[in-house]
């Protein structure tokens, strides 16, 4: 597995290499230090590099032809590192996220065949023609695909940047289908959604409501572990949940807002910087969310009903995509208000047709896919490769 040190990227397929290291195959994992703790929780042996990706500072850039040229480079300069750790160690399988290249490099440089694990959509019949063209449009698009392709024929790579990028020649999307934009025209012969693999988690942590609240609904608040800095957001979450009957609130507020900056805070609500969410939604009857894919999966498959408050890229079409499912509400966080909020929570948790798409979204999840069948999928790839070896 090649992967970068992002949690939102590492934990969705984090459970898949798990279930290949319990099967009784050697997994390496190539990632930063920082990914050290959870690569080895997972039984997986870290083969590191140093990366150069913002992913503790947050200093993203907010254009979308800068935000992609990070990962082209941060792909030159792991790209040597990565090849020189499995030069005379070669897979059977290449396992890769999204955003690293120098697998699929790799896999076409020495034709080892490669499964992307894709934590977030894939692309869809038409998607050039309306996503793509949009991009190439942007300022700046020109020389970053230009300079993409230049280090690709510098890798003997002899795809376009497009094929490289945009079309793996095998994929798992681990992500609801209910989540997926356009599904029903995704090329199942290349990518099987798989759906979210969630796995007990208990390494993390269990949460328990405390004394006196085991009986009340649960609302968990997280706008998960990157875009927290929002006091006055949290101040109005506070205003519109606090001391409401029958609810018990769990707010994460993230490392960068102190609880004591948040005032008095009523008896119902518990405030943390952070909380094993998967424990927290087992038990939740409603979800405040960024709507970040791994979070909004996560409240897809414990069947939660979700007020989405995106912050960054995706988690807008996200919020959109949970709200056209028929299992949100998206509030953008200047009209986040108290009213908004409690006005929403009441809409979502009172609604007929939004317990009965959930269930069927949820029943859904259980029956299909999973974290065995992505597992023997990829088995049946490291067998090829085994053969070809």
């Amino acid at each position: 597995m090649v992967g970068i040190p992002a949690v939102s990227h590492i934990m969705p397929s984090l459970e898949v290499i798990r279930e290949l290291a319990s099967r009784g195959h050697r997994v390496t994992y190539a990632n930063d230090p920082r990914a050290a703790d959870l690569v080895s929780s997972a039984g997986a042996e870290l083969v590191p590099y140093t990366s150069t990706l913002p992913i503790d500072d947050d200093s993203w850039p907010e254009d979308a032809i800068s935000a992609m040229d990070v990962f082209l480079s941060e792909a030159r300069t792991v790209m040597p590192a990565v090849r020189a750790a499995y030069e005379d160690d070669r897979p059977d399988v290449f396992l890769y996220d999204i955003a690293s290249y120098p697998a699929r490099v790799l896999a076409e440089n020495w034709g080892v065949p490669a499964v992307q694990l894709s934590p977030t959509y894939v692309a869809w019949k038409g998607y050039e023609d309306t996503v793509g063209a949009q991009i190439r449009s942007l300022p700046g698009a020109d020389d970053y695909f230009a300079r993409f392709g230049a280090w690709l024929a510098e890798q003997g790579v002899e795809l376009s940047v497009d094929d490289f990028a945009g079309r793996p020649p095998r994929a798992l999307a681990l992500i609801p289908r209910a989540m997926q934009p356009f599904s029903e025209t995704v090329d199942t012969d290349v990518v099987t959604f798989v759906g979210p693999c969630l796995g007990d988690r208990s390494h993390q942590g269990q949460w328990t409501p405390p004394p006196g609240a085991e009986d009340d609904r649960v609302l968990l608040v997280s706008l998960g572990s990157a875009f927290t800095d929002l006091p006055d957001f949290y101040a109005e979450c506070i205003k519109a949940f606090g001391g409401l009957p029958g609810w018990h609130v769990v707010l994460q507020i993230g490392k960068h807002v102190r609880a004591e900056d948040l005032g008095e805070v009523p008896a119902n609500i518990e405030v943390h910087p952070w909380v094993p969410q998967l424990s927290v939604l087992r038990r939740a009857s409603a979800f405040v969310t960024h709507a970040g894919m791994g979070g909004s999966s996560e409240g897809l498959a414990c069947g939660v009903p979700m007020i989405a408050v995106p912050q960054f890229a995706d988690q807008f079409s996200n919020a959109d995509m949970l709200q056209a499912a028929g299992v949100a509400r998206r509030i953008d966080t200047e009209e986040a208000t108290a009213e908004a909020l409690r006005s929403a929570l009441e809409e979502l948790t009172s609604s007929q047709e939004v317990a009965r798409r959930l269930a069927e979204i949820s029943t859904e999840l259980g029956h299909r896919g999973g974290t065995g069948f992505a597992a023997d999928i990829i088995e049946e790839e490291a067998a090829r490769g085994a053969r070809r070896g």
